[in-house]
């Protein structure tokens, strides 16, 4: 009796898909096709309307210098009018740190430990450290090509803009937006709500937490940037008007100070029966101002990105040590 043989033929293995992405990355594709839609639509959009708005601001500005005059003194609205646009366009942008962190970081984890998912992933053949890194990556190659093309965008029509993008830059949104604030940001948002939602569980209650939590987040840091660079200052006589060749600066603080630098407030002998007296007894003789001036604005911005991106590093060191080893 013969020994039964073993069939050599062996089953074709099944041809590779042809391009596309494989592994984790279609894997990142497939669960989070909506939300690269969303944002692809939305940042197409809003891009498309950055072009027309710097088109449309150019023509104003083409028009109203057509007799030869200064632009602004043949229109002194036009002035106001492109400052309200860029604040308004700003404000706007300004926002996306927020709505990234609450849309995108938030239920990132936090959906799929709500839906069995992560535990289901993670018995797969791949580590779950290989899983939530891929999970990051996708939410950082989300917020760059979300923030980054709008940043510079906003930056080219603001630069167009000229002295209607310079006032008061350090509370507007042409500081918020432009340079490496708003990529720095939205990262920091936007791993603040990965946080958030490793530890929420619940999408929806992630998503509230880290709406609030990122609004105060950038309201405390807006508060606090003023300290990260130091104001120069400008003494000038008394009574007099302040010297020119400081277009662009911001005001700080304002005093008035003897000869000798002995300062005191603005407000000093204004409310007395003779100022001019108070004065000369005191011996005010200068005016003094506090100021940053428009060539120190890139260094504040860096230094305020380098505080979110330490911010993001924190809340991603705790995020991966809470769920690298922590039940799913």
């Amino acid at each position: 009796m013969s020994a039964p043989t073993r069939e050599t033929a062996t089953r074709p293995a099944p041809a590779a898909r042809p391009g596309g992405p494989r592994g984790m990355a279609w894997l990142m594709v497939r669960q989070h096709r909506f939300t690269l839609l969303f944002w692809t639509a939305a940042t197409v959009a809003a891009a498309a309307w950055l072009v027309y708005q710097r088109s449309a601001m150019l023509d104003d500005l083409r028009a109203a210098g057509r007799d030869g005059r200064p632009v602004f003194e043949a229109d002194p609205n036009l002035f106001h009018r492109i400052g309200e646009q860029l604040n308004s366009a700003g404000g706007m942008l300004g926002g996306l740190p927020v709505l990234l962190g609450a849309f995108l970081g938030a239920p990132l984890i936090a959906s799929d430990r709500e839906q069995g998912t992560a535990r289901l992933v993670t018995t797969q053949s791949f580590t779950r450290t290989r899983w939530l890194l891929w999970k990051l990556g996708f939410a950082v190659v989300v917020v760059v090509a979300t923030t980054l093309p709008l940043s510079l965008l906003y930056a080219r029509w603001s630069r167009a803009a000229g002295p209607a993008a310079l006032d008061n830059w350090l509370d507007s949104p042409v500081f918020d937006v432009t340079g490496p604030m708003l990529v720095a940001s939205a990262l920091c948002t936007t791993a603040l709500g990965i946080a958030v939602g490793a530890l929420a569980r619940r999408a929806v209650i992630a998503t509230m937490l880290t709406f609030v939590a990122s609004g105060a987040l950038m309201t405390a840091i807006a508060y606090l940037r003023p300290g990260l660079a130091t104001p120069r200052r400008l003494v000038y006589p008394f009574g007099a008007d302040r010297p020119g060749g400081y277009d662009g600066s911001v005001e700080v603080d304002r005093w008035i100070s003897t000869a000798s630098g002995e300062l005191y407030g603005w407000s000093t002998c204004v409310h007395d029966a003779e100022p001019e007296g108070c004065r000369a007894r005191l011996g005010i003789v200068n005016s003094v101002q506090d100021y940053f001036g428009h060539d120190q604005m890139a260094g504040m911005q860096w230094a305020t990105a380098g505080v979110f991106l330490a911010l993001a590093a924190v809340f991603v060191t705790a995020f991966l040590l809470r769920t690298r080893r922590g039940a799913l």
